[in-house]
């Protein structure tokens, strides 16, 4: 094995209609469409500073929550799971990354139905991946998602979430394995003995960890201070007009193992 090879980051341009993009638990406001594409923009040079190589997926102008890619794709190890959405508007954004994923060198699988999925309900920490049961995410797709990755050696267990569109909307995971989670979305026992922290704002339980980076939405900046106190290296972005259709740092990228 030679050369240098980067983790990745999957990511998917803005759709021109992102202001119709599903909305379940807020009232829709207005969005700024070019302020998007300029918050897009510097989140991906971040990823970029963070060191990742950003892999662009094929526009999906007419899928409005198409760059919301995360929700399309659960990659585990060189698995790539392509996911059956539980909003049905959401259902052709998979078939346009089949090629850049299989360009990837990764393995393809799908969830089919009456399976439903999206990767937002997906959290992975170490072996065990939580799946919150959601709107978007039923039984029957968290079953052919344990029988995917079980081979993998990968431990699949169902969180019950209230009142938040996806698991990682109400609880990610940080560097250490602890858990960030808040508002009583998701209750702490799901976490199988987890210690788990509570975020002071609403938008401030979604975090993206790149590396032993916390990327967190600009719009949690108490959050981000108590991360920072303890010891936490945070890094803050301004997602503001995606986290008017119910998106946070994660739900912008998907990241994909480095290619040898």
């Amino acid at each position: 094995m030679t050369g240098t090879a980067r983790a990745a980051a999957l990511v998917r341009e803005p759709s021109p209609q992102l202001a119709e993009g599903e909305v379940t638990f807020l009232a829709r406001t207005p969005l700024d469409l070019q302020r998007a594409r300029v918050q897009h923009a510097a989140y991906l040079d971040l990823l970029g500073r963070l060191g990742l190589e950003v892999v662009h997926a094929p526009p999906a102008p007419d899928h409005p929550d198409g760059v919301f890619v995360e929700d399309a794709v659960v990659v585990v190890d060189q698995l790539a799971v392509l996911t059956r959405s539980g909003a049905t508007s959401r259902r052709g954004e998979t078939d346009s990354l089949r090629p850049v994923l299989a360009e990837r060198g990764l393995t393809l699988a799908t969830i089919a139905a009456p399976g439903t999925l999206d990767g937002g309900d997906v959290l992975q920490v170490g072996d065990v991946i939580y799946v919150g049961r959601t709107t978007r995410t039923n039984d029957a797709g968290t079953a052919q998602l344990r029988d995917l990755v079980s081979p993998l050696g990968r431990t699949v267990t169902t969180v019950e979430v209230a009142g938040a569109l996806h698991l990682k909307t109400a609880a990610t995971a940080l560097p250490d394995g602890r858990i960030l989670a808040g508002f009583g979305h998701v209750p702490a026992a799901g976490f199988s003995g987890r210690e788990v922290i509570d975020a002071q704002e609403p938008s401030g339980a979604d975090v993206l960890l790149v590396g032993d980076a916390v990327v967190i939405a600009a719009s949690a900046p108490r959050t981000a201070a108590m991360l920072s106190a303890r010891g936490y290296r945070v890094q803050q972005v301004d997602i503001g007009e995606f986290e008017k259709v119910e998106a946070g740092p994660t739900c912008l990228s998907v990241l994909l193992p480095p290619r040898w």
